[in-house]
């Protein structure tokens, strides 16, 4: 099934009614129907058949939430699972725990995409990958900053950043040899989401050096596993990683990560803090989560490019 384009929608766009600032902290309930809709479609009719590859997949759903979130029902003594997850998803003011109730519930369907299950979904009216797609559509129509990538949601600060950027990073560590770096990016990504903000920039840091690293094994370079970032991006470029005539500006790409990326993971990330607590700032680590996915997408296509 297909997003139709309503003429109320164009409308609104023609006379620059749609919002152009990302919202952090709610889901509109208009936004909650539809991506109900789309769970719905995605696993097809549950029924009451406990049988039923759906009502099994929503039963699952629903034992994970109530485990994580510590309680033995999500809203009452719901006969159906779905109808107690889609109930509690309708009134939950959490947007943190709302969003984890869509985290679960596409990290199914992806699982389903990536293994190819959704045949076992006879009742289905939405291919998993259309249901991710549609999921990503309707955050962007109603200007909520997240998305669904690789099996979670991500928080988006830039569309541009994120397309440029931190997707195709995603893409690109997929490759399984590069695993420990995909899952270093990815819990940065959730200690942000969670303003978790000094755990997400030393997670950041992991995953750049591990790419790094990753590709010093791949090549066969000798390398201190132990080294800093600076020391492992030399490593790289003396072994011609990077093409020698590029040498002024790769100075200054170091220069611009010794006082960005590290520098912030060893001053506000790695090391004691006293008996004050020291702050990060949001914007300082929405940069280094910028800057890391942009440094590790340049490392990975000169890895996937150059002999």
């Amino acid at each position: 099934m297909s997003i139709f384009d309503l003429f109320s929608k164009r409308l609104k766009r023609e006379k620059g009614q749609l919002p152009d600032i990302y919202d952090y902290n709610s889901l509109p309930r208009e936004l909650r129907v539809q991506i109900i809709h789309i769970i719905s479609d995605a696993f097809g009719d549950a029924q009451n058949d406990i049988y039923c590859r759906a009502y099994k997949t929503y039963d699952d759903i629903n034992r994970i939430l109530c485990r994580e979130f510590g309680v033995f029902h999500l809203l009452g003594k719901e006969n159906r699972p779905d109808t107690s997850i889609f109930n509690f998803f309708l009134s939950e003011e959490s947007i943190e725990r709302s969003l984890d109730v869509v985290e679960v519930c596409f990290n199914k369907i992806y699982y389903f995409a990536i293994n190819n299950a959704q045949a076992h979904f006879p009742r289905r009216r939405l291919d998993p990958l259309d249901a991710i797609h549609q999921l990503n559509y309707r955050f962007k129509e109603h200007a909520v900053g997240y998305q669904f990538e690789s099996g979670q949601i991500v928080r988006i600060d830039s569309e541009f950043i994120h397309a440029e950027a931190v997707k195709p990073v995603l893409a690109v560590l997929r490759d399984s040899k590069f695993k420990g770096a995909n899952e270093e990016f990815l819990k940065a990504h959730e200690h942000y989401r969670h303003r978790r903000f000094k755990e997400s920039v030393v997670e950041a840091l992991k995953a750049f050096e591990s790419t790094m690293k990753t590709v010093c094994h791949l090549r066969g370079w000798k390398y201190d596993s132990e080294a800093p970032a600076k020391k492992l991006f030399i490593t790289c470029r003396n072994n011609g990683l990077f093409p020698a005539y590029l040498e002024s500006q790769f100075n200054h790409l170091i220069g611009a990560l010794e006082n960005g990326i590290p520098t912030i993971r060893n001053k506000n990330g790695a090391h004691g803090q006293g008996m004050d607590p020291i702050p990060v700032p949001e914007y300082l680590v929405r940069y280094a989560l910028n800057l890391t996915a942009s440094t590790i997408l340049f490392i990975m296509e000169a890895h996937n490019n150059t002999k």
